[in-house]
């Protein structure tokens, strides 16, 4: 097993390694990692991959020994290719990684967790959000986009205006989102919380703790109940 913070790099003279963070148990959902830096991986995107399930295995009895652990999971790319082409459909090799996390969340050690390389598929509907950065002022209040399938459902910070914060949390909702819904991965407002406008240092949303939001501001309430943070990042995201 190999270990190194934040290493491989994500951009070596201009070579684009890109990673996804995993999320799920049921419907695996893929989140890629974004950096504000104009460096090919200044996307937020959302996606649902084909994975081998020896792969999918793995990674959920990784899972289930550091579930109350500040572990998360990504999917490391170490084959060149530009982001937007995941759009079009395409094939790319991967390792499973797990990423430690300091204890006060600033540093992340990614650790290769298999020896030889996966390959896995994205057909275009799999993207279900692809964004580039730039261009978007701080919300009024602290905005997700939402994403998920059945009582599984993920919230991503929305990158907006730099610098910001990076995370993804999984939640439990009282009342069913429609699906159609949730593979258009929209905004999800809480009100009740201003927006930071800044790289928060940590996280607004309390494990265990109820909150609501409203998909796309406008929708009826949805009660939430805070589960499992499955990404944080303060600092590499905003390096420039």
């Amino acid at each position: 097993m190999s270990t190194g913070p934040e290493a491989p790099q994500h951009d070596d003279h201009g070579q684009h390694f890109h990673r996804f963070l995993i999320l799920g148990k049921e419907k695996l959902f893929f989140y890629h990692l974004a950096l504000y830096k104009d460096s090919g991986h200044n996307y937020q995107a959302v996606f649902t991959f084909e994975v081998p399930v020896a792969l999918r295995d793995k990674y959920l009895e990784d899972l289930k020994a550091n579930e109350n652990k500040w572990v998360f999971y990504s999917l490391y790319c170490p084959d060149h290719f530009e982001l937007p082409k995941l759009k079009e459909g395409k094939e790319f090799n991967v390792h499973l990684e797990r990423v430690l996390v300091s204890d006060n969340g600033d540093t992340r050690t990614f650790q290769t967790m298999t020896e030889n390389l996966t390959k896995v598929v994205c057909k275009p509907t799999d993207v279900l959000h692809f964004r580039k950065l730039g261009g978007m002022d701080y919300p009024d209040y602290l905005t997700y986009l939402v994403f998920g399938e059945g009582k599984e459902i993920h919230i991503a910070h929305q990158l907006a205006q730099h610098p910001n914060f990076d995370e993804v949390v999984t939640v439990t909702p009282d009342q069913t989102i429609d699906p159609a819904t949730l593979k258009k991965a929209p905004t999800f407002v809480i009100e009740s919380i201003k927006d930071p406008k800044e790289a928060a240092k940590e996280s607004k949303l309390k494990k265990g703790q109820k909150y609501q939001g409203k998909i796309n501001g406008s929708s009826p309430l949805i009660d939430f109940t805070v589960g499992r943070q499955g990404w944080w990042n303060r600092t590499s995201l905003n390096n420039t």
